[in-house]
């Protein structure tokens, strides 16, 4: 896995979150809902992945940790 990919993520997750989840607490490997990533932080994840990779991504269950996320993003670029 990429760590500069895995810190571009970290980046997005505290934008789209506006600083509630910053990329510190995303990388350090918890699960981003109990950070406190909501339903539309989520959606608004997506949509940044999507419009930065060219990705889209399910954040459906067991993929709410950044290294999760980072592994679907990997694998579809």
């Amino acid at each position: 896995m990429s760590a500069e990919l895995s810190g571009r993520l970290a980046t997005l997750v505290q934008d789209v979150t506006g600083g509630s989840v910053t990329a510190g607490q995303a990388l350090s490997g918890g699960s981003l809902r109990a950070l406190g990533l909501d339903s539309l932080g989520a959606l608004r994840l997506i949509d940044s992945i999507d419009l930065e990779f060219g990705v889209e991504i399910d954040l459906g269950s067991g993929s709410d940790t950044l290294d999760a996320i980072t592994r679907m993003v990997a694998d579809r670029l």
